[in-house]
């Protein structure tokens, strides 16, 4: 990376708006979730300039429906105890300030988020219950039906969110909580932008014009995100990139990082780049018991980039492809930012 590049991408604020780090750390006893994380994740997170990273809170199947909400808490309770244990580092944020409190004080801002909410289910009231715990972004489905919505995977059932789905988005807004419509149903999506008063994020979406999955967004859906002053931030993962995931490259991902921009606008667009590929390294045998990722499939990332080390070189591939330095800093941490201010935290609206 030549110095230019190396320049844009340290002096942007840069925001990942989906690790799972948290399944990893939290697998580790309580005792060692501190020092977990400041040996594994923070040089990873440093090394890759991140300054702002979204935490999902995402429950494995293992602990659904039973110990869903049991799992929930102790995640929870894992990101507040590591933050704790690394305060000279990073903090946990609930509004945009404290974001930029964090920021000048040259610390990583974690900001809660919720994938799914498999342990609440119906019950909309506890949605305050993990406000209350810090929580400022949330889905309400992931690949199957849950209480609230279907999932992308539930897309032949063309439904759309279901009652309480609809109590939890209105709560949601009256919170400040922003809404995320990754893994929701194509008929979910559309009831949520039907319905949404305030702006919605997609934390983890790719184009589904480039690649046909239903895990990725269309351009009218790109579009209406847009019109309510949302974001789509792009997921990294090779499988929702391109066809032939074993031939994924970093060009793959540019080309839907400029689509999302030609069709949402370029003050639309952000990263989500879902490591999965280092999370379920850390969650193999014999690490940790009761899991079972024993198969990794190393083409489920691109090159370069498995981990947040890499993000650099999405900075470097987008000067390559012709984004100005303006474009640049808005893609990697702006437009979340700007959400992020305007938005998380706000409630009463």
């Amino acid at each position: 990376m030549s110095v230019d590049q190396h320049d844009i991408h340290r002096d942007a604020v840069v925001a990942d708006t989906h690790n799972d780090l948290l399944m990893a750390v939290s697998a580790r006893p309580p005792r060692q979730w501190a020092s977990f994380f400041r040996e594994q994740w923070l040089p990873q997170l440093t090394d890759g300039g991140v300054d702002v990273q979204v935490l999902p809170v995402f429950i494995d199947d293992a602990y659904r429906p039973e110990g869903a909400l049991r799992q929930t808490l102790r995640m929870i309770e894992c990101a507040h105890m590591l933050a704790e244990g690394n305060a000279d580092a990073v903090r946990i944020c609930l509004d945009g300030a404290q974001i930029d409190e964090a920021l000048a004080l040259g610390k990583i801002a974690l900001v809660l988020a919720m994938e799914s909410m498999p342990g609440l289910d119906a019950s909309v009231e506890l949605i305050s219950t993990v406000h209350r715990l810090g929580v400022r972004v949330a889905s309400i489905a992931h690949w199957g039906r849950t209480a609230l919505a279907d999932g992308s995977g539930q897309d032949g059932t063309g439904s759309r969110l279901t009652s309480h789905g609809v109590e939890a988005l209105q709560e949601m807004e009256r919170l400040g909580m922003i809404f995320d419509v990754s893994h929701l149903g194509a008929s979910g999506v559309g009831h949520v932008l039907e319905l949404a008063a305030r702006p919605v994020i997609a934390t983890h979406s790719s184009a589904r014009a480039l690649r046909d999955h239903h895990r990725n967004l269309t351009d009218d859906q790109l579009r209406a995100i847009a019109s309510g002053g949302g974001v789509v931030c792009v997921n990294f993962l090779a499988a929702f990139l391109t066809m032939d995931a074993r031939a994924a490259t970093i060009d793959h991902l540019v080309d839907h990082i400029e689509h999302v921009a030609g069709v949402a606008g370029i003050d639309h667009v952000g990263l989500g780049p879902d490591f999965m590929r280092e999370v379920h390294l850390d969650l193999t045998p014999p690490c940790c018991e009761g899991f079972s990722y024993s198969e990794i499939d190393a083409m489920a990332a691109i090159p370069g980039l498995e981990g947040p080390r890499g993000l650099p070189l999405v900075t470097e591939s987008l000067l390559k492809h012709g984004f100005s330095d303006d474009e640049i800093v808005k893609i990697v941490g702006g437009n979340v930012m700007r959400l992020f201010r305007a938005e998380l935290g706000r409630g009463g609206r």
